[in-house]
């Protein structure tokens, strides 16, 4: 089998049941701008399971069953006229997101103010996955004012960003480092101390 095709030269490509669409086409770029947060999440992953895995084994397996939802999501995303019976993203996996999110909190010193991207190589990493991923939900939002998309999908993404930065925070807590505060915000998070 041959990797390429040629079918895709014209500057056309193929959606579920909506036969032959261009390749900057709103769907397209909803799931190509999902397909490209996998990648950046791989390199997360594929940086942490390359260390101590007793430190980064949880965070390295949340990212592979990570990739393997936003493949999901970018099949959900495919469908020209998404039918709810072959749909793959649940709202139970957006919950999970949640309780990972609850977790990396409890792990991580309060938070005051604004942070900016970086500390340690690994919360930059997670970082970059963050921004990637509010743009994914961003062409999402757009690609649902226009045509049919599964709702599913905006919420995981949504959450999915949320769970990157406590992720990167998390990062940061297991290798020592200081999250890097804004210099010029004022304290605007008010999350109590741990007991």
């Amino acid at each position: 089998m041959n990797i390429y095709t040629r079918t895709g030269d014209e500057g056309k490509t193929s959606v579920i049941g909506g036969g032959r669409v261009s390749k900057d086409d709103l769907r397209v770029e909803a799931y190509g701008t999902v397909d490209e947060l996998n990648a950046f999440v791989g390199q997360a992953a594929a940086w942490m399971a390359a260390q101590d895995v007793n430190v980064w084994g949880d965070m390295t397996e949340k990212l592979v069953l990570i990739q393997h939802e936003l493949f999901d999501c970018g099949s959900d995303l495919s469908y020209a006229d998404p039918e709810p019976e072959k749909l793959k993203v649940t709202a139970e996996m957006t919950a999970r997101l949640e309780s990972w999110i609850d977790g990396s909190e409890q792990e991580t010193p309060p938070i005051q103010r604004f942070i900016l991207p970086g500390g340690s190589e690994p919360a930059a990493l997670l970082h970059v996955c963050r921004t990637v991923c509010r743009r994914a939900e961003r062409r999402v939002v757009t690609l649902a004012a226009d045509r049919p998309c599964p709702p599913e999908v905006r919420k995981y993404l949504n959450r999915l960003s949320d769970f990157f930065f406590s992720a990167a925070r998390a990062a940061n807590t297991r290798l020592g480092v200081a999250d890097v505060e804004y210099e010029r915000g004022a304290a605007v998070f008010r999350r109590a101390a741990k007991e």
